[in-house]
Formats: C-alpha cells, sequence, structure tokens
C-alpha cells in the first residue's frame, strides 16, 4: 500500500476529489490530509463559488474523515518550523508527508514541492494524472473498478463515458484518459 498526501489542490474539484478518493478504497493507496489542508480546499472553494455552502463543503470533508479513519493527520505541527520550500506556506503539506512516512504528494503544484527539498525524506511530489497513470500500471483492474465506481456515483446529472472522459480531462488526466479511452466498456 503507497501512502500518499493530497494537497488541498486536488481536493478542490469535486470530481478529482472523488476519483483519488475511490482509488483510495482500492487499498492501493492510503491518503492522508489534515486540519489545514481540509481549510485550504474549503476556504477555497468558498471564495470560488459563493453559491457553494461552508457547511456542505464541511459535511464532505466530514464524510472524507469518517470514509477513510486515521487519514486525518494530527502531530506533525512541530515539524513545520524545521522544513524549507519555496513558498514556507506549503510547509505543512510536507510535514504531513514526513510524519506519516508518506512517499507521495499529489498535487497540481509540482513547483512548489522541488525534488532537491523533498529527496531528503524519500518524498515524491506526482500531478494527479501520474499519480493515477502509476495506479494504473500497478493493478489496472483495480482502477477501472474504481473509475467505474466513480462514474456510476455521479447522478446529479449522471454522464455518459465520454461526458466523464471529458470532465477527467478538464482536470488534466490526459494520460489517464488516453487509457481509459482504450478501456471505454469497462467504466
Amino acid at each position: 500500500m503507497i501512502k500518499v498526501v493530497y494537497d488541498a489542490c486536488v481536493l478542490h474539484s469535486g470530481s478529482l476529489r472523488d476519483l483519488l478518493l475511490n482509488i483510495a478504497e482500492t487499498r492501493l493507496v492510503r491518503p492522508f490530509w489534515s486540519d489545514e489542508i481540509h481549510e485550504e480546499w474549503i476556504g477555497s472553494l468558498v471564495r470560488r463559488c459563493p453559491d457553494i455552502s461552508r457547511t456542505s463543503l464541511n459535511l464532505t470533508r466530514d464524510r472524507m474523515d469518517k470514509r477513510f479513519k486515521n487519514s486525518l493527520t494530527k502531530g506533525y505541527e512541530s515539524l513545520i518550523p524545521t522544513l524549507e520550500l519555496p513558498d514556507p506556506d506549503d510547509r505543512h503539506i510536507l510535514a504531513v508527508a514526513i510524519y506519516t512516512q508518506s512517499s507521495l504528494i499529489v498535487t497540481s503544484n509540482l513547483e512548489d514541492f522541488p525534488k532537491t527539498f523533498l529527496q531528503p525524506y524519500g518524498i515524491e511530489a506526482v500531478s494527479p494524472d501520474e499519480f493515477v497513470w502509476r495506479m494504473i500500471q500497478k493493478e489496472s483492474a483495480r482502477i477501472l473498478e474504481a473509475v467505474r465506481k466513480h462514474r456510476s456515483d455521479l447522478t446529479r446529472p449522471s454522464r455518459t463515458v465520454v461526458e466523464y472522459l471529458a470532465t477527467l480531462e478538464k482536470q488534466g488526466l490526459s494520460k489517464t484518459v488516453a487509457f481509459l479511452q482504450e478501456h471505454e466498456n469497462d467504466i
């Protein structure tokens, strides 16, 4: 099982967040986050989309924490001042990764997590597309099942395979979409 930290930027989009959580349910991945990460994605959504209530986002957060017991990380805070990153505001994410002994940080902001800063801790930052692609290479049948479940859970509105893949493409998951197009009948 691979331990990963999901950065706030990959939890911001409901479709990407739900796909990553469905992948975590395969038990190939053990995800981690913190209250600070939760506050980042929730706060960003509240600012960008005033029609979405903080209450509903807090319910989503609570469902995540309940669905993935022990993913909500506490106790990492003392590491933050000892860490260095280009943006000091991202140190808490690295601290969570170190504290949980995660090998990956899944983020859309790769430039905020340069290899030279992460390598001493045995941690790598990867894009969501690279992350899903690696999971596909590891266990494609289980990832296809996670994708199928994710698409079937979309009921407001439901999406055809083409619409679903277009949504993933908008999230920057081009390698993932290319693979899924070859397996449209399975999703």
